[in-house]
């Protein structure tokens, strides 16, 4: 079903981690501390606004509306240098960020967190609505500016 996503350049947040486990969004340097709160809000919805990606309204059958959603993709490549614990730090917080994404979308659709629904509607609906689309690249030797 993304199959149609055509990748511009604003729709991409350019996550890149190095040898030396320093963190890079968007060729600018970044922490961990602070990577949920720089990926949900480049997947927050922004109409018109193109310093952020594109958006597009889709009906969602599961939840019998039409919600606006980001064609925003986080690209995340980790040099073959990057330790496993700063892989798995960047891993959880980019997890985090799409969580809450769909925790607040499930609070103002439903009144509760989307960790507590139980309608398997609702929660699919939820997923369609906040796909987590994350695109790993293999590691590489990508230096360690």
């Amino acid at each position: 079903p993304d199959q149609d996503i055509d990748v511009k350049e604003r729709n991409v947040m350019k996550v890149l981690v190095n040898s030396r486990d320093r963190l890079m969004v968007n060729g600018k340097e970044a922490y961990v501390d602070n990577l949920k709160e720089i990926a949900k809000d480049f997947m927050a919805i922004h109409p018109n606004n193109p310093e952020y990606p594109e958006v597009q309204e889709k009906y969602i059958e599961e939840l019998k509306r039409e919600i606006t959603t980001s064609k925003g993709i986080i690209s995340l490549k980790n040099d073959r240098g990057t330790s496993y614990e700063m892989y798995i730090a960047v891993q959880n917080e980019l997890a985090a960020a799409f969580n809450e994404m769909k925790d607040e979308l499930s609070q103002d659709l439903f009144g509760v967190k989307y960790t507590q629904l139980v309608d398997e509607e609702r929660i699919k609906g939820i997923n369609k609505a906040v796909p987590v689309r994350v695109s790993e690249a293999e590691p590489e030797d990508i230096g360690g500016q």
